[in-house]
């Protein structure tokens, strides 16, 4: 079997683009050989193809298959667990085609959710950042940065549930921010591109008690100058430092100005563990099945060459919520 995929080029320093990619093909060989149905886009994909990558997992390497998750279909099998049809995720990555031990495949229900992109929402790092990492409860005054995101546009929706008193998201348009209040069910939004201290300190003027921030740099720093005293900051992502050449990246903040503050700083890892997904997935189906979980999605459809693109317009923020390729 020969699969086609996206390598990358040459590691990232400055802005990405087109020539940070190329498509290869590859054979491929295993237990289970699986076509390739879905592939998911995320933010965080950008900091793994950085050579001074922060996350706790390493960097992928000139020449070498990028991506993470992909959703499938089963083609030939040798295992006993998986047959011809079935739907499989993995971390396989952008390719047509992949292979391997069965133990790299996790057999999905087709029926769990109202299509397979679904299973590729990035719920996992924000249920985990609201439920486990700040702790959200009754009586909360949340405000979540890039709101429009792939995890942010979930994350206002766990932290609701969970019992907040009030959620306040920011976005990058008008469009954007009405969508959050009209369509998801924030309780306020605000166009960061206005004055974002301002904005909070009339949304929130007894403060903010927890920040869930997807974005750092001058929202970061707005939600410290907003926060009420004791204050839990969970940090999930931060793309003003990844995006733009590093001289023009916003600078890393300052925890002894969040000390000061009585800011409690709690960052944490986008890699989960197999109960962390677990949970978000008893938490999506049941507030989908209740009726209070919009997902927020946009499934682009392209094969295998245009995936780069879609990754690129992903970080320009071209789309909204959860951004997955469906490939032919």
């Amino acid at each position: 079997m020969i699969t086609r995929e996206v390598h990358l080029t040459s590691q990232i320093t400055g802005v990405p683009g087109p020539g940070h990619f190329t498509v290869a093909e590859t054979p491929v060989d295993g237990e289970v050989v699986v076509r390739t149905d879905y592939v998911g886009l995320a933010a965080t994909y950008l900091e793994l193809m950085r050579p001074d990558c922060h996350l706790p997992i390493p960097a992928w390497q000139p020449g070498q298959r990028v991506g993470v998750t992909a959703i499938g279909t089963v083609l030939t099998s040798a295992a006993p667990d998986l047959k011809e049809g079935d739907l499989v995720q993995s971390m396989s990555g952008w390719s047509t085609h992949s292979a391997g031990p069965a133990a790299a495949y996790v057999k999905l229900d087709p029926a769990a959710y109202p299509d397979p992109s679904y299973h590729l929402a990035q719920g996992p790092t924000a249920y985990h950042g609201m439920a486990d990492v700040a702790k959200v409860g009754a009586g909360d005054v949340v405000f979540v940065s890039g709101a429009a995101g792939g995890v942010g546009s979930l994350a206002g929706q766990i932290a609701r549930n969970l019992g907040a008193a009030k959620v306040i998201g920011s976005a990058g348009s008008r469009a954007k921010v009405d969508y959050l209040v009209d369509e998801l069910g924030f309780d306020a939004a605000f166009d960061y591109h206005r004055d974002p201290v301002a904005a909070l300190k009339a949304l929130a003027p007894d403060g903010i008690t927890v920040f869930f921030d997807t974005v750092g740099g001058a929202l970061y720093d707005a939600a410290l100058r907003a926060a009420a005293p004791g204050a839990r900051f969970a940090l999930c992502g931060s793309l003003s430092t990844q995006l733009g050449a590093a001289a023009d990246r916003y600078p890393a903040p300052d925890p002894a100005a969040a000390l000061a503050g009585q800011v409690e700083l709690l960052p944490f890892s986008c890699y989960h563990l197999p109960e962390q997904i677990a949970a978000w997935h008893e938490h999506f189906r049941a507030s989908l099945e209740q009726g209070r979980f919009v997902y927020p999605r946009t499934v682009l459809e392209t094969d295998i060459d245009g995936v780069p693109g879609a990754f690129l317009s992903m970080l320009r923020g071209e789309h909204r919520g959860n951004v997955s390729v469906r490939l032919p």
